[in-house]
């Protein structure tokens, strides 16, 4: 493991979009890794098996490890916990 951090870097960098990813791994099968795009939108896979993307626009959806997901600011029902799987 690097550092206090709990996790070893495994890699990053960028398209030629500018678009930006980072890898980690934190060892027993668990790793993560995030994007980040010039449109401002991004998505984070973590090491729980939980995964967040944000489009960038207001919109955001959660998605936990047992596959239950949230939804926000996309209009409607904001916020409202919708349920579903992986």
């Amino acid at each position: 493991m690097s550092g206090n951090n709990g996790y070893l870097y495994k890699s990053s960098g960028a398209n030629r979009q500018g678009n930006h990813y980072c890898s980690r791994d934190y060892g027993n099968g668990s790793n993560s890794y995030h994007y980040s795009n010039t449109d401002g939108s991004y998505y984070y896979s973590n090491p729980d098996g939980s995964t967040y993307h944000n489009n960038g626009r207001g919109g955001s959806t959660y998605t936990s490890p047992s596959g239950q997901t949230h939804q926000s600011g996309y209009g409607g029902t904001s916020g409202s916990g919708s349920s579903g799987t992986k």
